[in-house]
């Protein structure tokens, strides 16, 4: 079952976001990035502390992207994960991964009550390599 789950976010057609990208490319955020774009998915860098992140135009809240995402990469705290979850429910996006470290109990729970496809306690950098 999370097998599959895992399989369905990571379909190449998928528009990502990544909420925590960051200017360092030593912060995890901007790995994740870098290892989707260079995977080629088309991905948004999601930050509200900068503009640009490795060379791309960075935007400060999912609402601003020029497409709603597929999959929301999330890679912050986890007080502030449940915010952007917050923000996907309103947003009507459905599926969420959440990269260890920043889920949180309630943020789980909220995807869960909001028919949100939610994966957490794996790495996506680590399970995009395994499927190939």
């Amino acid at each position: 079952m999370r097998k599959k789950l895992i399989e369905s976010f990571l379909e190449k057609k998928n528009v990502f976001a990544v909420v925590g990208a960051s200017r360092n490319p030593d912060k995890y955020g901007s790995k994740v990035y870098a290892d989707l774009r260079d995977a080629g998915y088309r991905v948004y860098p999601v930050n509200n502390k900068t503009h640009e992140v490795a060379g791309e135009r960075c935007y400060p809240d999912l609402k601003s992207l020029p497409q709603m995402p597929d999959v929301v990469e999330i890679v912050v705290k986890p007080e502030i994960t449940e915010k952007i979850v917050e923000s996907c429910i309103r947003l009507g996006i459905k599926k969420i991964w959440m990269q260890p470290g920043s889920e949180s109990k309630k943020a789980v729970r909220m995807c869960k009550e909001n028919d949100i496809d939610v994966l957490h306690e794996v790495c996506i950098m680590i399970q995009r390599k395994a499927i190939g």
